[in-house]
């Protein structure tokens, strides 16, 4: 059976993309827990993650004796291994724009990533309002996100990205949760686009186990530190 080593739910972004992904589409797999504790060298969390993973970071996926880390390099080993899944679009016009909106997640939107961390148990509308105050770029983000989804989804009418859940869907999951979170504004359309996204089964077994941790991560909310 397939093993995706993750990190905690409650902080994890990266971790929650392929996970999601596996659970909506009902893949099965066996889930590793690897805690943080800390990156540093040394630390549980790197001895134990650098035994799958050579960079030292979550997610992993082992299938057998095949290691696969990096969140885009899971999801197209996934798409590759389970066709029947159509975990990408099928039209090759869509996938090609699906790949392409995947990869901008992975190498972009660094403002929002930076200022607003995933956290699933917290509410954090203060934090999201003195943000988008004060942090133009993540005011460019989320206009980007916008734009974006628009488009998706008047070109292929919802209700998820490319009208079915696919690999996008999963990639931007995280995004949903952190506008959540932050309570960052949206028009109405985008709003329910979230709320659609933050309702799938997969999502929702995400939230629901990392609302379960109860596991605070210094390190991840120093905010809660000062106060």
């Amino acid at each position: 059976m397939l093993q995706l080593f993750i990190g905690n739910k409650n902080y994890s972004s990266w971790s929650m993309r392929p996970w999601v992904l596996l659970k909506q589409a009902g893949i099965p797999f066996e889930e590793v827990m690897v805690r943080f504790d800390s990156f540093s060298e040394g630390s549980k969390f790197k001895t134990q993650i650098g035994k799958v993973s050579p960079t030292g970071k979550v997610p992993a996926l082992v299938d057998g004796d095949i290691g696969v880390w990096d969140t885009l390099a899971i999801a197209e080993y996934l798409a590759e291994k389970f066709p029947e899944k159509h975990l990408w679009p099928q039209d090759v016009k869509a996938r090609a724009t699906a790949r392409s909106v995947c990869a901008e997640m992975h190498s972009g939107f660094t403002a929002l990533r930076s200022n607003c961390p995933v956290n699933i148990e917290a509410q954090l509308p203060d934090i999201g309002a003195l943000v988008w105050r004060d942090q133009p770029g993540v005011r460019a983000d989320v206009q980007r996100l916008i734009e974006m989804w628009s488009g998706l989804l008047d070109t292929y009418g919802g209700p998820m990205l490319f009208g079915e859940f696919s690999i996008a869907d999963a990639y931007y999951a995280p995004v949903c949760s952190r506008l959540t979170t932050y309570a960052l504004p949206l028009p109405q359309h985008i709003k329910a686009y979230v709320e659609r996204v933050m309702s799938l089964p997969g999502m929702q077994a995400w939230v629901k186990d990392a609302l379960a941790e109860e596991d605070f991560v210094p390190f991840d909310e120093p905010y809660r530190v000062r106060r």
